[in-house]
């Protein structure tokens, strides 16, 4: 996480707190024709609402315009985590163990940038990735982005994996294949 945005989250978090919510996390890309400052917030007993987006982004908008951490153009997205939930934090990694995971490293580690695996463990700020073909450990710091894979079946979006035949489970062939005897 850059100064900037480690400045924004601490400067953040108490409006956000304030309104009874919590702050996940946020996404800040600055752009010489204008910077984006997406916010991401959550609440533990209920689903996070438009109306608590509209909230926060009252709050923040009040906040950023008296302390203008911000000295171009910026763009203020305020959202809730959604099914591919966002992760920042090692203790958000650890809240998710056992769950599907895409992570992208800002340096290449074992020639790699990108991770696809189930998060297996959290030590301290140490994040396990259980890939097919084995475990993959990476320092926090060196995670550029996270985000939770969802299971649509169990989310009841889908009846079958993408890529499987809802009757075999097997893969399904794609159109125009023809079929062997």
């Amino acid at each position: 996480m850059s100064s900037k945005s480690r400045e924004l989250v601490e400067l953040l978090t108490p409006v956000v707190e304030s309104v009874g919510l919590e702050l996940l996390g946020i996404e800040y890309a600055p752009s010489t024709s204008g910077a984006m400052l997406r916010i991401y917030i959550d609440v533990a007993d209920r689903q996070v609402g438009i109306e608590d987006c509209e909230t926060v982004s009252r709050e923040v908008s009040a906040l950023m315009d008296v302390e203008d951490p911000i000295s171009t153009e910026y763009t203020l997205e305020v959202s809730s985590p959604g099914i591919d939930r966002p992760l920042f934090t090692p203790a958000q990694f650890q809240r998710f163990v056992g769950e599907e995971a895409k992570v992208s490293l800002r340096l290449p580690q074992d020639g790699r940038r990108r991770l696809l695996g189930r998060i297996a463990k959290v030590d301290g700020e140490m994040i396990t990735i259980a890939e097919e073909k084995g475990e993959f450990v990476v320092a926090h710091e060196n995670i550029d982005k996270a985000r939770l894979v969802p299971d649509l079946v169990a989310l009841g979006l889908v009846t079958t994996k993408p890529g499987k035949s809802p009757r075999s489970g097997k893969a399904a062939k794609p159109a125009g294949e023809p079929k062997k005897a």
